[in-house]
């Protein structure tokens, strides 16, 4: 599947920030998984959403390392096409999708899927960092265990059908279309094969529009 333009400069935006969710701030857990410990229970900082101005009751979507997109959009689209309400019996208008460590990518991925299946979405993208806190339990029994704290990489997403403020940083006006259909099934008949009934009857339909194209006059002695 093919990036999106958001996905496209929210990709950039990471990349521009040094911000890479696949390196995390301390080479303990790895060290740690590779001598059989074995994770027991992981904790996020309750930090608040970065982004200003949400509402208390706002749908938030978490995505973990291990959470099924098609789980996640399942639910979310549901909810953003109007076969949801919320708790004053209004369709939803907004949903915010947060993602840390690994789950960056997910969490972009999944934005930029919702957004072709409802359009019209406007978007704010947040990158911040959030505190882990782990405990890991040794191979050996009666041994002590291990806590640890890292830093990891995380991406706050707003996606709303009301306008934003486009002057805050990492806003995105909703996707447009650059192509008509008819634009797009012209080039799709350009590039089949000549020898494909598609092409023939494109060829036919052609020449009915401009027959000198396909029988030029030729001149007379």
């Amino acid at each position: 599947m093919k990036s999106s333009n958001g996905a496209s400069s929210t990709v950039m935006a990471l990349q521009s920030a040094s911000f890479n969710p696949d390196v995390q701030s301390s080479s303990l857990s790895p060290k740690l998984e590779q001598s059989n410990f074995r994770r027991v229970s992981r904790t996020e900082d309750s930090s608040p959403y970065p982004i200003p101005g949400l509402a208390p009751d706002i749908l938030h979507m978490r995505v973990k390392e291990g959470s099924k997109i098609r789980n996640l959009l399942r639910f979310a689209t549901a909810r953003m096409q109007g076969e949801g309400k919320d708790g004053s019996g209004t369709s939803l208008r907004q949903v915010v999708f947060t993602g840390s460590g690994r789950g960056v990518t997910k969490t972009i991925t999944c934005v930029e899927i919702l957004k072709r299946k409802v359009g019209g979405l406007h978007q704010v993208s947040k990158l911040y960092y959030k505190t882990v806190n782990e405990v890991w339990e040794s191979p050996q029994q009666g041994a002590p265990g291990k806590n640890t704290q890292r830093t990891v990489p995380a991406i706050c997403i707003l996606l709303s059908k009301d306008p934003l403020d486009p002057q805050e940083p990492g806003y995105q006006p909703p996707e447009t279309l650059s192509v008509t259909t008819e634009d797009a099934e012209r080039r799709r008949a350009l590039l089949r094969p000549a020898h494909s009934p598609s092409s023939q009857h494109t060829a036919k339909r052609v020449c009915m529009d401009d027959l000198s194209v396909c029988f030029p006059q030729t001149s007379k002695d």
